[in-house]
């Protein structure tokens, strides 16, 4: 869960965004050498006279700096395309979960189970209890087991939404007519929260996500109590 004043990303809770992590710091890393080698370079082009003019013509010079950045480039796609190829693999899920947007409320279906269906809405503020946080709250949370390939598959009926939860690295586009999927896993129990990213009408902030990932045999608790 993020903080006040929060400046970085939330702690990752699954092996996916801590890739995710893993490559913003990199990414993060050769921004700040190009940005401080050319700080350096306006520096001494300001203080500094120009006595090599010869330098200004030099093909060595030229193709130093368009070879350069080719390499600098392939260094932030290639763990890029990783971690792309790595996000849309799905190897035997253990459960499915269908996720339909509607405006402005989430409704989830586990298509292993029969008659699982359930809607999710946001708790209005007077409802909340002691310890719940506001506009982040729904009334019926989606439970699932931890440490297990979960595959969502996310749709629409009505507009455009977008199922994001960020610790899990997760943000899938629910667009009516088609269905998207995506996998989640996550590596230790505990509530994990995501909204609407998409702005889907007036009341888009109003369509929290709340997850509850569990270990198996409460999970299975959990769905016998439901059927």
């Amino acid at each position: 869960m993020a903080y006040p004043f929060q400046l970085g990303f939330q702690d990752a809770s699954s092996p996916i965004m801590e890739e995710l992590l893993h490559f913003h710091d990199h990414a993060l890393m050769i921004v700040f050498l190009i940005s401080s080698l050319v700080l350096y370079l306006i520096s001494v082009m300001l203080t500094t006279r120009l006595t090599h003019t010869s330098t200004m013509d030099a093909q060595e010079v030229e193709t130093i700096w368009t070879i350069l950045p080719a390499i600098i480039l392939i260094m932030i796609a290639l763990p890029s395309l990783r971690i792309l190829y790595m996000m849309d693999e799905i190897n035997n899920p253990y459960l499915t979960v269908k996720t339909m947007g509607h405006q402005w409320y989430w409704s989830y279906e586990y298509t292993d189970y029969e008659d699982l269906t359930f809607d999710s809405y946001m708790v209005p503020t007077q409802d909340l209890k002691p310890g719940e946080l506001r506009l982040l709250e729904v009334d019926n949370r989606v439970v699932l087991p931890m440490e297990l390939t979960i595959r969502m598959l996310i749709s629409s009926e009505d507009v455009l939404h977008s199922w994001a939860v960020p610790s899990l690295g997760l943000k899938t586009d629910a667009i009516p007519g088609r269905l998207n999927q995506t996998t989640l896993l996550s590596s230790r129990p505990g509530l994990f929260y995501g909204q609407c990213s998409e702005i889907c009408g007036s009341n888009h902030s109003f369509m929290p996500i709340v997850l509850e990932l569990v270990p198996l045999k409460y999970f299975e608790k959990w769905s016998s109590s439901m059927l």
